[in-house]
């Protein structure tokens, strides 16, 4: 796959007066097409440092995704968010995510080709270990993860948040030389108790180092505070499993990199 990288950084945000933390919008190009994605650091550590790319929920590249990747490098990670969409494919509502979402689901080659792509994005970027990165997603993006360790994604370890663990083409043995940890909420509707299964048995046939941890009382998208309170929606807040899930990832990452900085 051809990439041709014509990176712009515009809009450093700094997180409030003297916060070290900066966020840059960064357009690229995947063959004649444009995305902008998200680039977060801390402008005071020196040297290379693990780097850790986040693939955006259904709502595309936004503040959600945005709030995350500052959060990540506020512990002292370089962290890109691709865009799985395309530039200027924002979805309004839910009715347009679903639209974005599932065309991309039908279309898994695509998919991988754009988080492979995200992740080249990163490995790109001057401050970045490229022998230590990691991916992670959210719902859509959990599912865009898995598929960029499928693909035989060169990173460390995946992590997917409440992500859609099914794909038409499973894991290959032995494609995959890194870890695997799947944060699911158990009444989950929308991933169902048969598709953890079918996860389960895929990692098994993969022979991967996997670990699947569910959520007992959350439901689907349990780390949004704006997806309601009311499980009987399929979608709602679960702030237990907000916390102990963002925990398990920076469990994760200090096994998987060691202790990054003195923020972990």
């Amino acid at each position: 796959m051809k990439m041709v990288m014509a990176v712009l950084l515009c809009g450093i945000t700094a997180l409030s007066a003297g916060a070290k933390v900066q966020s840059k919008v960064v357009e690229y190009k995947i063959g004649d097409e444009a995305f902008e994605g998200i680039l977060a650091y801390d402008d005071a550590a020196e040297g290379k440092r693990p780097g850790v790319v986040v693939f955006h929920d259904w709502m595309g590249v936004g503040d959600y995704v945005k709030t995350r990747c500052e959060q990540l490098a506020g512990l002292g990670y370089v962290v890109f968010a691709p865009d799985i969409y395309g530039k200027g494919v924002r979805p309004a509502n839910a009715k347009e995510a679903g639209e974005q979402a599932s065309k991309y689901k039908a279309d898994r080659k695509t998919m991988r080709e754009r988080a492979l792509a995200g992740l080249e994005q990163l490995k790109a970027q001057e401050n970045v270990d490229t022998d230590q990165i990691a991916a992670i997603g959210y719902c859509f993006g959990g599912t865009v993860a898995l598929e960029l360790a499928r693909a035989s994604g060169d990173v460390r370890g995946v992590v997917t948040f409440h992500g859609g663990l099914d794909t038409p083409e499973p894991m290959k043995k032995g494609a995959f030389k890194g870890k695997i940890l799947a944060l699911h909420g158990a009444d989950d509707p929308l991933v169902t108790q048969k598709d953890v299964a079918a996860f389960m048995q895929e990692m098994r046939d993969a022979g991967v180092d996997w670990e699947l941890v569910q959520y007992g009382g959350a439901v689907h998208s349990f780390s949004r505070k704006d997806s309601g309170d009311d499980n009987s929606k399929g979608a709602a807040y679960n702030a237990s499993a907000d916390k102990r899930s963002w925990q398990a990832m920076k469990d994760f990452f200090a096994e998987i990199f060691g202790v990054v900085g003195s923020r972990q």
